[in-house]
């Protein structure tokens, strides 16, 4: 028996510096899913430059289907496609802002543990 210590054993205790990080990105989304073919870029271009001079979807649906453009499956143009190439594209701009924003880490509270050995 350790006399300093009066019949009681010493108990040892550990003590840690406890936390989390968080770390937020969007790298990770949509990889190489963002690119254009040359062919897509020209015709979303055309469609985007008769928009934009006031012919509505319908009207450059007839004009791509008078100059025998297809689509990319083939088939022949309606309003629905021209309406869904212009909005694909504002959604892949939208798209490739968000996999490029930044972020700061988050840090959680922290706290000492102590634990026995």
């Amino acid at each position: 028996m350790n006399k300093h210590n009066f019949g009681f054993t010493e108990t040892k205790y550990s003590h840690f510096l406890c936390f989390k990080i968080s770390q937020r990105t969007n790298r990770f989304v949509y990889p190489n899913n963002d690119r254009y073919t040359i062919e897509q870029e020209e015709l979303h271009t055309k469609i985007k430059s008769l928009h934009d001079s006031g012919l509505g979807y319908r009207r450059i649906a007839k004009y791509l289907n008078d100059k025998e453009i297809t689509t990319f499956k083939g088939h022949s143009w309606g309003c629905n496609y021209v309406y869904s190439v212009l909005k694909k594209y504002r959604l892949r701009l939208k798209r490739l802002e968000y996999i490029n924003q930044e972020y700061e880490p988050v840090w959680s509270k922290m706290e000492v543990k102590w634990e026995k050995k």
